[in-house]
């Protein structure tokens, strides 16, 4: 494990955070209270910023960053005392920041708390860091958590998995305090199933929210993208108990009702018929629900796993189907019972 046997031997660790968006600074400032935290991002200008600031100004302008807390955006020195590498990056940079990490000569523990499927390859998080980090002791971060309310310490609980339990557990511990609560799974891949699609389903939830139709049809389709969501993971592999938890039911309820939601913003700012490369602009955010689609869409064509929610999503987006057009399709369905279609639809 590297340098995790020195850690384990000590309250505070020396936690790596990779990426200075609103994710990645709100965890370096919420861990900074009881751990030493370094914040590394790509762009120095950033960084240059942040220092002269105190700020992220452009992520999470809202909350003061510690004043201990070490901004750097060289990363030979940000791995240099690391303990924990914890990497707070979009999924679409996973892969290439991940390649940077193989090259540290003594492996160091890293989690990551990006959610989705790598575009192109479909992989889950844990999929691409078993190609590029075979020999590093890994987990995931994920729950129903706005980067913005962690970064004030409101009350938080995540999960924290990996293949390795007694690692897991660890870290759980390590990472746990009082308004950050975390749990530990050895259910990689339903932590990742669930982080991923429930960013789509957002989307469909904004759509709803955004055409009036109330809080009745948003209650039907959370429950009912649950269901998307667990046909999809059963069919993967994973537990259903996973789905029904935190990085499930708990991310995708936040996700679907909460304010700072950005997919659900882009379903809101579709049903007002918005253009999405405007949307997109407009958030000044990466809404990983938008790209996610895709991956979810071919993943249930390829596996025979119907999720016609997620399918109206990515008619919208990627078919251009009026949003309007395909909500009546969707309500228009044969109707079906409930637990049967658990499998069939």
């Amino acid at each position: 494990m590297g340098r995790l046997a020195t850690a384990s031997l000590n309250n505070k660790m020396n936690i790596t955070i990779l990426g200075a968006g609103a994710w990645g600074s709100a965890l370096a400032i919420n861990l900074s209270a009881r751990h030493h935290v370094t914040l590394w991002a790509y762009d120095a200008a950033q960084i240059e910023a942040m220092r002269a600031t105190g700020y992220n100004q452009r992520y999470l302008p809202e909350i003061p960053l510690p004043p201990d807390l070490n901004l750097t955006a060289d990363l030979h020195a940000a791995f240099t005392s690391a303990e924990l590498i914890l990497v707070a990056v979009p999924i679409a940079a996973l892969r290439a920041t991940l390649q940077q990490i193989a090259a540290i000569p003594i492996p160091i523990p890293v989690i990551w708390a990006c959610k989705g499927f790598e575009a192109g390859t479909t992989q889950l998080p844990h999929q691409v860091a078993a190609e590029t980090l075979p020999n590093f002791t890994c987990g995931v971060l994920s729950g129903p958590s706005f980067a913005l309310e962690v970064a004030r310490g409101l009350p938080t609980a995540m999960i924290l998995a990996s293949i390795d339990g007694k690692f897991a557990k660890q870290m759980a511990q390590s990472l746990h305090h009082s308004s950050l609560r975390i749990y530990s799974s050895t259910d990689v891949m339903g932590v990742e199933v669930g982080g991923a699609v429930k960013n789509v389903l957002a989307i469909a939830a904004g759509i709803a929210e955004g055409m009036g139709y109330g809080q009745n049809a948003r209650a039907g389709l959370i429950t009912r993208g649950l269901a998307e969501m667990t046909r999809l993971g059963l069919k993967m592999g994973v537990r259903a108990e996973t789905l029904s938890g935190l990085s499930g039911a708990g991310d995708l309820i936040l996700t679907c009702t909460g304010d700072l939601s950005r997919n659900r913003q882009v379903g809101i700012l579709l049903a007002q018929q918005q253009a999405l490369p405007d949307i997109l602009s407009q958030l000044g955010h990466v809404a990983e629900g938008v790209y996610t689609v895709r991956e979810v869409h071919h993943l249930a064509q390829r596996l025979g796993v119907d999720m016609p929610i997620c399918a109206a999503v990515y008619s919208v987006l990627y078919e251009q189907v009026p949003a309007a057009s395909a909500v009546e399709a969707l309500l228009n369905r044969a109707p079906n019972s409930e637990f049967n279609s658990l499998l069939s639809g």
